[in-house]
């Protein structure tokens, strides 16, 4: 005979109680929707709920019964601190993150999850259970409260305090295990080079898979120093004496880890990152250069770090690797030019380092057009872009895009820049009017295109017919 509290301490013993009893409750639920005519919706949500709590502890029961002869009762006397090994009953454990559950939900196919984990596989867009692969008729999590009693329950005999002391760092589903590995991978980036090697390619694909991984840079200040360190620890050729591949995913983490909102200024902050960056856009792969283009973009999005990446003179590597076009690169370069230029401070640095000469030779090539105007509408409220733009000979081109694209974007940032251009330069009024008489490009965008460009496009008009009247005046 079983002592007294032996079997209200054994998760085993626990698990078959629970299933007896919610065998007779389902009995009784479904004896009474067969016998009563008049049965309630309610009564069937308790059957469904029952039906499901007996498949998941049956699926429990099952699974672990080769493994619950060892949990003896000294594997039982646990404390449960933040960074003790720790050891649970299976029967209690998420299948997904192998620890204590503290909010146990069933899913559509009746298996039990601990919620953040869960709500993490459904939100990345998985649609099946993990354990047994059906697809889920849907994603309503169902609070598995017998499971939740139980592990109270026994958490109690066994003198653990269940509070917020679980293997959870945050409500991202971040466990202990991870933060070791986390900062088990750190301490490869300061080992040799193959270590180095490993980890940096591990942390890559953990911070763009797993965007909790990415929040875990800013729990430490000196968790992107240990990033950096093997990369900027010899000296000023360091960079281009690191292996490439070393250098990619380092500058990649970066990206990832500057995704995060929470992270951006903490990253741009910390004193190695930008002239990091900006040594990758000089020399690195061009994926590492790419890469290093939308890290510095990502950073722009906070004012802040507009100021700072525009201080430290990131602005001329990225008008530098705009001309050389790399076709892979081109996008991320001009996102993070445009982001940079919105500030009026950066305009004055990107026009002084040439962004206009650049920008207008591209241009005129038809190379990455959409973004490129983008850039050169943003530039053109500066004085010295606009001087610029007129002895660069861009208005024939910008002219001839306006007459040959479907794009009304495109058409709206040259019909901007040229009635700015008119207001400094009159001399530019011929080209446009003896393109008004011969394809009366900017009459068809004032009646036709969207609302800004047609209030360019009627500013450029009354300024042509006002240059007329004074002709004839005269």
């Amino acid at each position: 005979m079983a002592k007294p509290g032996v079997l209200d301490s054994d998760p085993v013993m626990m698990v078959k109680k629970t299933l007896e009893l919610k065998k007779k409750e389902l009995k009784k639920l479904v004896k009474s929707i067969l016998d009563d005519d008049d049965f309630s919706i309610e009564t069937i949500d308790q059957a469904n709920e029952a039906l499901c709590v007996i498949k998941d502890l049956k699926m429990r029961k099952s699974s672990s019964s080769s493994s619950s002869s060892s949990s003896s009762s000294s594997s039982l006397s646990l404390s449960l601190k933040m960074h003790s090994n720790v050891t649970y009953p299976d029967e209690f454990k998420c299948p997904l993150s192998k620890e204590l559950m503290r909010d146990p939900v069933i899913v559509a196919s009746g298996q039990t999850y601990d919620r953040p984990f869960i709500q993490k596989w459904l939100s990345s867009g998985n649609r099946t259970c993990p354990s047994t692969q059906h697809i889920l008729s849907h994603t309503v999590l169902i609070p598995n409260h017998l499971i939740r009693q139980m592990i109270e329950q026994w958490s109690k005999k066994q003198g653990i305090e269940l509070s917020n002391n679980f293997s959870y760092i945050n409500e991202d589903g971040i466990t202990e295990a991870d933060r070791d590995h986390f900062l088990c991978l750190l301490k490869k980036m300061s080992s040799e080079l193959s270590d180095q090697k490993a980890a940096a390619k591990e942390l890559r694909l953990l911070t763009k898979k797993h965007p909790c991984f990415r929040l875990l840079f800013c729990d430490s200040v000196d968790a992107i120093p240990q990033l950096l360190k093997p990369i900027c620890r010899r000296g000023s050729d360091s960079f281009s004496s690191v292996h490439p591949d070393l250098q990619e995913d380092v500058i990649t983490i970066l990206l990832n880890i500057s995704i995060h909102d929470n992270n951006k200024k903490l990253v741009a902050e910390t004193p190695m990152v930008i002239p990091i960056l900006m040594k990758a856009l000089r020399s690195g792969t061009t994926e590492t250069r790419s890469n290093a283009a939308a890290a510095l973009f990502t950073l722009s999005a906070l004012d802040s770090n507009k100021e700072l990446i525009g201080k430290s003179g990131a602005l001329k590597p990225l008008i530098d690797l705009l001309e050389e076009g790399h076709p892979l690169a081109m996008k991320d370069v001009a996102s993070a030019i445009f982001t940079l230029c919105v500030m009026q401070e950066n305009k004055s640095r990107a026009v002084k380092d040439g962004a206009v000469r650049v920008i207008v030779r591209k241009i005129k090539d038809r190379l990455h057009i959409d973004e490129l105007l983008a850039i050169l509408a943003l530039l053109s409220s500066h004085r010295r872009a606009i001087q610029d733009i007129g002895e660069l000979d861009a208005v024939p081109t910008l002219l001839s895009i306006m007459r040959e694209s479907s794009c009304e974007r495109n058409k709206e940032n040259c019909v901007a820049i040229l009635q700015t251009l008119c207001l400094y330069d009159r001399s530019k009024l011929k080209d446009i009017k003896e393109e008004e008489n011969n394809h009366r490009t900017i009459s068809e965008l004032a009646q036709n295109g969207t609302s800004r460009a047609k209030r360019k496009a009627s500013g450029i008009l009354e300024r042509l017919n006002r240059v007329v009247n004074i002709t004839h005046t005269a």
